[in-house]
C-alpha cells in the first residue's frame, strides 16, 4: 500500500494508495494516551482519521513506514489549526504486510463490512466541524470509516474528508460520507498523493484557508 493503501491484487482491481503521518498541533487522543479526543480551545473542530504504517505502495514499488500518511498529514493540520485529534484504530489491526492488507481489504468491500472500531467516540455534540481522514483504498476509504461514521450522529455537522492516495484521489468518499452522514453538510475535500504527504503542508494550508479554518 502506498504510504497507506492496498493497489491492486487482482488486475482486474484497481487500488490506490493512502498516506499517513506527519507532526501534530491539535489535542491528540487514542488507546494510547485517552479514551477520546480533549477539545481545543472553543471545541469546535473533531479530527478523526484512520491511518496504516508498515509496509506500503511507493512510487510502483513498496516501501516500510514507520508513519502512515494518513496520519501525517492530519498532524501537518493539527499545527495549522485549533482542533482535537483522534485516531480511529480497529480492533483488529491490520497486518503490517501490504498484500494480506490488500486482500483483506478486497474482503471487506465485497462484505460491505464495517471492521469494529477499539476506540469508538460515544459522542462528538461539542464540535461542529469535522474532518474525515484516512486512505484511498481501491477506490473509497477502508470500510472502518463507514463504521465510524455510521457510528455517531455528524446531522448538522459540516463534514470535510481528506485523503492520501496513489491516484484516485477522493475517490467516492464524497459520495460515502453523504449517504453515512444524513443530515451533515459534506464540504470541500482535499487529496494528497501518499507520497508527497511529507511536503503537503502549502496544499494542506491553502485548502484550511477556503474552508474557512486557517483564515
Amino acid at each position: 500500500m502506498s504510504t497507506d493503501h492496498p493497489p491492486p491484487i487482482p488486475r482486474r482491481t484497481l487500488f490506490a494508495a493512502a498516506a499517513f503521518g506527519v507532526l501534530g498541533g491539535c489535542t491528540t487522543s487514542g488507546p494510547s494516551q485517552s479514551t477520546g479526543p480533549t477539545p481545543a480551545a472553543g471545541g469546535a473542530v473533531l479530527l478523526a482519521y484512520f491511518s496504516r504504517a508498515g509496509e506500503n505502495y511507493w512510487n510502483g514499488g513498496r516501501l516500510r513506514l514507520a508513519v502512515g500518511n494518513t496520519q501525517v498529514v492530519a498532524e501537518t493540520i493539527g499545527r495549522l489549526i485549533d482542533c482535537a485529534l483522534h485516531r480511529i484504530e480497529a480492533a483488529d489491526p491490520y497486518p503490517d504486510a501490504y498484500a494480506p492488507t490488500v486482500e483483506r481489504n478486497v474482503r471487506e468491500q465485497r462484505a460491505d463490512a464495517r471492521p469494529a472500531i477499539a476506540n469508538p467516540l460515544p459522542s462528538i455534540d461539542r464540535y461542529d466541524t469535522v474532518l474525515l481522514g484516512s486512505p484511498i483504498w481501491n477506490v473509497r476509504a477502508p470500510m472502518i470509516m463507514s463504521t465510524f461514521t455510521e457510528g455517531l450522529d455528524l446531522s448538522g455537522k459540516t463534514v470535510h474528508p481528506f485523503t492520501t492516495h496513489a491516484m484516485s484521489g477522493l475517490g467516492t468518499t464524497e459520495r460515502d460520507y453523504a449517504e453515512s452522514c444524513p443530515g451533515a453538510t459534506i464540504g470541500e475535500g482535499l487529496a494528497v498523493r501518499g507520497e508527497e504527504a511529507t511536503a503537503a503542508a502549502p496544499a494542506v494550508e491553502a485548502w484550511l484557508r477556503r474552508i474557512g479554518l486557517n483564515p
